[in-house]
């Protein structure tokens, strides 16, 4: 065997992943016609991942497999590691048309991971979503009729936006033709490492799958090793290479390639398998070792560049040469395009760990001058990140920390936020360590770049994050300082505190705001923006009924006369037309003082300013704005009646998005607010079809995911579907989402629970929620949500039903509750203002609601007409619906039964068009109750026994135990009449007593 190469070739013959290989075509061959699959691929080091990709991407057209790998650098701020190389590939095979055609209008975001595509935008927090969204538009350009595999190999090593870009993959390719296929190693994940909190979240979505690639067999272990020795191995010299590499391929393959096949009596057997990488390696002479630890120092994902390795080694050409010879022959280092690879990263971190701490720190920074000396050789979007890593082995602190900054610097202009956050984080953690630091960052000081760092922290979602690091930073500032510089670097750190409080559900950051805003001195920058995130909150924080710390700040600035439309207004008059910032600070303030007018009714004021701010956010090209302007319009439209108006905005500008690649800015927020215009026409299904192709992937955003929800439980409580309607609505009995610090959270989470309640026939629940938020809650301060869910509160507090239960000894408890609620619901409505057509409507009904019970049926019966002509003034079908049903009763109950017929048929027939199937049964009960047929010339069904249709009615409510009273109220005849039918049923069915006649009637399925 001693002629055989120091490490052979891998196994001619691919042993034991048969099934897995079989999958993966499976899976290539499904998305080509069916929707994009993901596939997981884990395993130890060594098991055989990579093998199983490239025997898979072997087998696929030429053209079709686009493979990147994540690189080690990666958790030093190298981002978008392996989309930027499969990019590369597309471009390079495809050219720039696929390019210009998944981004509308020119290069589009692509530039900030290809530079050679041309100049990024400007840099926009929302345009890392335009981004996302055109690679993925990108793909479907490229999949076409033949499909694509994607290949994303080493994802234990990816950086944060890496993940976040194949999260948004997963969640929203939804076109033929893309498979993803993404390896990462099983042992590699400690228990805080993002990937592990990751896959599980990955495997809930559809059509994302893993493997765990398992260690072969004794059997599988022999092939692979008599393919590489070529023969076969004894039985001893097999039980042997087994127990040592655990089935494990890259070790059965160092094993098998060794001179000999030890036993377990051979004492030189090394420990550990970096030794057993390493033994081989010491045959080589002295020059293809210094190659070899050249290459594994400038290795970056196990590879490194042929130009990059001839001028760190130092050595002449020819001698280079030879050594890279015997390097690949013996299957060390492997031949790419344009540079070398090592066979496996652990070969590669076994000889990065032999290098002693002088030569590691001189070849680090070798490369380091090299990527100034030679920039071509290292992608632009790469050198900074690498030069970081280079200095910083190297221990060159002062250049670390400034290749570190532009490092930043350059993960800001590929809207990388994890990566830019940890870059800024070394910086400062470098800042007391080398000389005049400030100079290295551009003149900035400590606390400029720690609010730099929080800035891009509240970007990454990293909340928490961006309040220590700004509590940290306001530390270090003299409260009593007056100078310009200091007060506003106060204030600007304080807004950033209130912006990341204000990102929480339950936390607010109107203090740190308020704060700010008395020590920002007005003539300098960012007073305007300041003014307009400030007016914002405010408008959008919950008032309470016992004074909150928010709410005697918010009476103060009102005292003061900078309320949330004073605030606005401000912001617009302070903005500075020649700044982006305070431009953008001025459109966000005209949407905010539009709406604050809109939210008052006063429609002919609050649109144009709305639509002024939505036509400037649309001239600055900033979607996120114009999204959410076209959203608070389509919302306040809605709110005031004209329902088709509102969608028509939202449509509009959805379909803007689209066109021009920015779908994702704002995408699930304005969706929801379609999905509540559909809700209130009563297109129930046409809502939930919404939540299901467009919001149930969202369920990560963070406050819109309580929108979203809750527009999903009421939907799908009004269709009866009660488990749907809890799972959105979230626990019984959670209160903890009432706490939000935003109104609109609080009311739409409250009707979403409250629906699952009822749907689910708990009344108690629906009570205790109701009375929860009529105690605590200011809820007349923001009446667009208030009126409905006041409605929602006193359907649930009816004396109906419940009174009739209390009578016979049931549910007396929740009667009281419902007397008391009652009385809160009325308090809370005589200070609710009505604007708008929905809201009078709304109010119409609470005033009848509150008065069953109350006072003549006749008077009742008149409350509910006037009810009715409100909702026909509006398109809200079923809310009209449901008036007419009340009403209906209280003509039965005033003997106006002609009209309670006719009422109770439309009522019916609009709750089954839309689906309302729970409305539809309180239509057909009454119809039973009044003992008619639902429709001109319709019957009631048959009776058993010989009972009429009355008789039969009588019977079902001898079940529940109702007295002759009780069969009076409910079925709207007298006490004496009654009787009659209780003596006529008894006789019919032959049985002695009421409870016999209770009975039989469970016999006969009425009860």
């Amino acid at each position: 065997m001693g002629d055989m190469p120091l490490l052979s070739d891998t196994s001619p013959v691919f042993v034991g992943r048969l099934d897995h290989l079989r999958l993966l075509t499976e899976q290539a061959h499904r998305v080509r016609t069916g929707p994009p699959e993901m596939l997981l691929v884990g395993g130890d080091a060594g098991v055989g991942k990579s093998r199983l990709v490239a025997e898979f991407a072997a087998t696929r057209p030429p053209g079709t497999v686009f493979l990147g790998a994540c690189l080690q650098l990666g958790v030093d701020g190298l981002s978008y590691a392996p989309f930027t190389a499969v990019l590369r590939q597309i471009l390079r095979e495809r050219g720039r048309p696929p390019f210009e055609s998944a981004a509308p209008g020119g290069i589009g975001e692509f530039a900030r991971l290809l530079p050679e595509l041309g100049e990024p935008s400007a840099d926009r927090r929302e345009n890392r979503g335009i981004l996302f969204e055109q690679v993925l538009r990108l793909f479907d350009q490229v999949a076409g009729d033949d499909g694509i595999t994607v290949v994303l190999e080493d994802l234990h090593w990816a950086d944060g936006a890496t993940r976040d870009l194949l999260v948004f993959l997963a969640r929203n390719l939804d076109r033929p033709g893309t498979q993803i296929v993404a390896t990462y190693r099983s042992d590699d994940l400690h228990r805080s490492h993002p990937l592990r909190r990751l896959l599980p979240e990955l495997e809930r979505l559809p059509r994302v799958g893993r493997i765990v690639l398992e260690p072969l067999t004794r059997e599988e272990a022999g092939r692979q090793a008599a393919a590489i020795r070529g023969e076969v191995l004894g039985e001893d010299a097999l039980n042997t290479l087994y127990q040592r590499s655990e089935g494990v391929p890259l070790f059965v393959e160092a094993l098998a390639a060794a001179d000999s096949c030890p036993d377990d009596d051979d004492p030189d057997l090394p420990d550990h398998f970096r030794d057993l990488f390493l033994e081989p390696l010491h045959r080589f002479d002295e020059s293809a070792m210094a190659v070899l630890r050249v290459a594994a120092v400038g290795a970056v994902a196990d590879s490194i560049e042929h130009e990059f390795l001839y001028h760190a080694a130092g050595l002449p050409e020819h001698e280079l040469e030879a050594a890279l010879h015997m390097l690949v022959d013996a299957n060390v280092l492997r031949p790419g395009r344009t540079g070398y690879r090592f066979r496996h990263a652990l070969l590669r971190d076994a000889v990065h760990e032999e290098i002693l701490p002088g030569p590691h720190a001189r070849l680090h920074l070798r490369f380091a001058q090299l990527i100034d000396e030679y920039p071509a050789v290292v992608p632009v979007d790469r050198r900074a990140a690498e030069q970081a890593h280079h200095y910083q082995a190297a221990q060159d602190l002062p250049r670390a920390m400034e290749a570190a900054w532009w490092a930043a610097v350059q993960a800001k202009k590929t809207l990388a936020f994890d990566e830019r956050l940890d870059m800024l984080e070394r910086v400062l953690a470098l800042w007391d360590r080398v000389p005049d630091p400030s100079s290295r960052v551009e003149g900035l000081s400590w606390a400029q770049v720690i609010s730099r760092a929080a800035n891009t922290a509240i970007s990454a979602n990293r909340n928490r994050r961006a309040l220590e690091l700004v509590d940290e930073a306001l530390a270090t500032l003299s409260e009593d300082a007056t100078d310009n510089e200091t007060l506003t670097m106060r204030a600007v750190l304080l807004r950033q505190r209130g912006q990341a409080r204000a990102y929480h559900v339950r936390d607010g950051g109107i203090g740190d705001l308020v704060r700010a805003l008395e020590l920002h001195p007005p003539h300098m920058p960012g007073y305007s923006q300041l003014l307009a995130i400030l007016a914002r909150e405010c408008a959008l924080l919950r008032e309470d009924r016992a004074e909150t710390l928010e709410q005697k700040l918010l009476r103060e600035l009102a005292d003061s006369g900078r309320g949330p439309r004073a605030l606005a207004e401000m912001a617009i008059e302070a903005a500075d037309t020649d700044s982006l910032s305070d431009a953008c600070a001025t459109a966000d303030a005209r949407i905010t003082l539009g709406g604050a007018y809109m939210q008052e009714g006063d429609i002919g004021r609050g649109r144009p300013l709305m639509e002024q701010g939505l036509t400037e956010a649309k001239e600055l090209r900033q979607p996120h704005m114009e999204a959410r302007g076209a959203g608070n319009l389509g919302h306040f439209l809605r709110e005031l009646g004209h329902h088709e108006e509102g969608m028509r905005v939202l449509d509009e500008s959805l379909a803007r998005h689209e066109s021009l690649g920015w779908a994702p800015a704002r995408k699930s927020f304005n969706h929801q607010n379609r999905a509540e215009i559909l809700l209130e026409l009563g297109d129930l299904r046409g809502t939930r079809e919404i939540f299901r192709l467009y919001l149930s992937r969202d369920q990560r955003d963070g406050k819109h995911l309580h929108y979203i929800q809750a527009v999903e439980a009421r939907a799908a409580a009004a269709m009866g579907d009660a488990a749907a309607a809890r799972a959105a609505a979230g626990p019984k009995g959670d209160r903890s989402l009432l706490e939000a610090h935003r109104m609109n959270i609080v009311q739409l989470r409250a009707m979403g629970l409250l629906d699952a309640a009822v749907v689910e026939g708990d009344v108690a629940e629906a009570l205790a929620l109701s009375r929860d938020l009529l105690e605590k809650v200011a809820l007349e301060c923001a009446p667009g949500y208030t009126w409905p869910l006041l409605e929602q509160m006193a359907e649930a507090a009816r004396p109906g039903s419940e009174q009739g239960r209390a009578e016979r000894g049931h549910g007396t408890d929740n009667a009281e509750a419902a007397c008391q609620i009652r009385a809160l619901i009325a308090r809370t409505a005589g200070k609710t203002p009505v604007a708008g057509l929905v809201q009078p409507a709304h109010s119409a009904s609470v005033t009848a609601l509150l008065a069953e019970g109350e006072g003549a049926a006749t008077e009742l019966a008149e409350l509910w007409a006037a009810a009715v002509r409100a909702w026909e003034h509006t398109p809200m079908r079923l809310h009209l619906a449901r008036a007419r049903l009340h009403e209906a009763e209280a003509r039965v109950a005033a003997g106006e039964r002609e009209a309670a017929v006719l009422l109770t048929s439309q009522a019916h027939e609009t709750a089954t068009e839309c689906g309302a199937v729970p409305l539809a049964r309180t239509a057909e009960d009454l119809a039973r109750r009044l003992g008619t047929g639902l429709s001109g010339g319709s019957v009631p069904p048959p009776a058993p026994a010989g009972l009429t249709g009355r008789e039969t009615e009588v019977l079902r409510l001898l079940a529940s135990g109702a007295t002759n009273a009780d069969i009076a109220a409910e079925l709207f005849i007298s006490p004496k009449t009654a009787s009659v039918h209780v003596s006529n049923i008894l006789g019919k069915l032959a049985v002695p007593n009421r409870a016999t006649a209770g009975a039989r009637a469970r016999e006969f399925g009425l009860a």
